[in-house]
């Protein structure tokens, strides 16, 4: 095996007594030593149970330490960690399932319910969490790499979100993984002294390879959460002594609503982390208030998800800008016509670098119509100013042409959300048989407060075109959410049409 593919190995020499993990719940620790030993012991457990390189290994888990066991374990043997979405339905999962076939499927004791649902597409099966698994990962089996790897070879199969259609399994090599991270770690100048709490669900990139992954490596130390509260985190980023933290926009719309955020100082916090999509500004305005350094970043499964870096000064100034391109990856704008985009003229985002994917799970035509000349076409729009920085303006399929016009839902959306009674926002494009498409605006007022549609629309009227503002305004209680935190907005159409 090169050796350079097992960097756990190596990290554990060069900091075993580093606490590397730790269960929020439990408040249970582990060193890089007990770290490696326990993927150790997995990776020779599997081989005994038939896992050879290739081969797929599937977890349902909540966040757990499990994912670190299967992910390096699989990084030993050469087989591919496929993690699923425990929030998807019986039927999704065994569609992923027979997608994948995985010759393995761990299962975690708190889903022991959905074993029997799973069992016609499952081949062999173990439970997670409990006595068993625990005997698995404290026996002393040191694993003797005998399969010679290539930093080509696939290490983890994370599957879409679907919500555009039938999820994609993103297949990400030991090089996309590991780029991703040193990228990470140098553009961003992480050290061993950071630590982070995760919350961001790890059968998702946002949870395993956007801070955990990289802070493993640099010998930082990483918590796991798992049930997010604003109350929380608050108290467990000043009980853990975190440096910095990644969450959605949505889990910042509730931090910033608790009274722990307004009354703790965050005394160990270098920064703030927004990602998964983009954030509202009021968000940023509540950290610019408390002093405290906030800033976007994006990715995606296929690339990453790291891709740019900004400072937090230059975050408070350029509010929405991800920043600039990270160290060791290229990014291009590209219009309609091919040509590339200027200054503050919206094109696709193209990526380009080795932390991207390596192909969709048996689908060729759709790794064809993504990865295009070393570019991964992220299907996101967005411009870059005048001094190098960029902004992504919103999903290619989600831009709205009303009356031959473009419009971009995520300047009316920052409109609306500063309104002082609107709490969230979506806006989404409608058929319209005289427009081709009219804009619609989804609103959640705040307190229950009751928001005539004229006087919306008055608001609009003070800052967009007459062609951007909403002809429709339709009020909920709450917006529906993915996974993730993203705002749905296939069923915000599906909602539409009943309204």
């Amino acid at each position: 095996m090169r050796w350079e593919l097992d960097w756990l190995e190596n990290r554990a020499r060069l900091s075993p007594n580093k606490k590397a993990i730790i269960d929020e719940d439990t408040n249970k620790s582990w060193t890089y030593r007990e770290i490696n030993k326990r993927s150790s012991s997995v990776a020779s457990w599997l081989k005994a149970q038939g896992v050879n390189k290739g081969d797929r290994v599937a977890l349902l888990s909540p966040n757990d330490i499990s994912y670190f066991d299967l992910l390096f374990a699989c990084g030993k043997i050469g087989a591919i960690v496929v993690p699923l979405n425990w929030r998807l339905s019986v039927h999704e999962l065994n569609e992923i399932l027979q997608d994948c076939t995985p010759l393995l499927i761990g299962i975690h004791q708190q889903f022991q319910n959905m074993y029997t649902p799973l069992e016609q597409t499952i081949s062999k099966s173990f439970m997670v969490g409990g006595l068993e698994y625990e005997e698995i990962v404290n026996t002393p089996i040191e694993y003797k790499h005998s399969q010679v790897l290539s930093e080509h070879d696939p290490l983890a199969m994370i599957y879409t979100g679907g919500t555009t259609g039938k999820p994609k399994g993103v297949v990400l090599s030991h090089q996309s993984i590991q780029w991703n991270a040193i990228n990470t770690i140098l553009s961003w100048n992480l050290s061993e002294d950071d630590v982070t709490i995760n919350y961001m669900p790890m059968f998702h990139t946002g949870g395993l390879n956007a801070l955990s992954l990289p802070l493993l490596m640099i010998g930082g130390t990483v918590v796991i959460g798992d049930q997010y509260t604003g109350q929380k985190v608050v108290n467990s980023i000043n009980r853990y002594k975190c440096t910095i933290i990644l969450l959605v926009p949505t889990m910042y719309h509730s931090l910033i609503q608790s009274d722990e955020f307004q009354e703790s100082e965050f005394p160990s916090m270098k920064i703030f982390l927004s990602g998964a999509a983009p954030c509202p500004l009021q968000v940023y305005d509540a950290f610019q208030k408390k002093g405290l350094a906030f800033k976007e970043g994006y990715g995606l499964t296929e690339a990453g998800p790291n891709n740019f870096f900004i400072h937090h000064e230059d975050a408070q100034v350029k509010h929405g800008s991800v920043g600039k391109p990270m160290l060791f990856n290229a990014i291009k704008l590209a219009k309609e016509d091919g040509q590339d985009a200027k200054e503050n003229e919206v094109g696709e985002l193209l990526i380009k670098g080795k932390h991207s994917f390596s192909h969709y799970w048996n689908n060729e035509l759709a790794t064809m119509e993504t990865k295009k000349g070393g570019w991964v076409h992220t299907g996101d729009l967005a411009k870059m100013d005048e001094d190098g920085f960029y902004y992504i303006v919103g999903r290619k399929k989600d831009m709205i042409i009303t009356g031959g016009e473009n419009v971009y839902p995520l300047e009316i959306e920052h409109w609306l959300a500063a309104h002082p009674m609107v709490d969230e926002v979506a806006v989404i494009g409608l058929p319209d048989e005289k427009w081709g498409e009219l804009v619609a605006a989804f609103i959640v007022p705040k307190h229950f407060y009751t928001i005539e549609a004229e006087e919306l629309s008055e608001y609009c009227e003070k800052k967009l075109g007459r062609y951007k503002i909403p002809k429709r305004f339709i009020c909920l209680k709450e917006l529906p959410k993915t996974v993730v935190g993203k705002i749905d907005k296939k069923k915000l159409k599906e909602i539409s049409i009943h309204t």
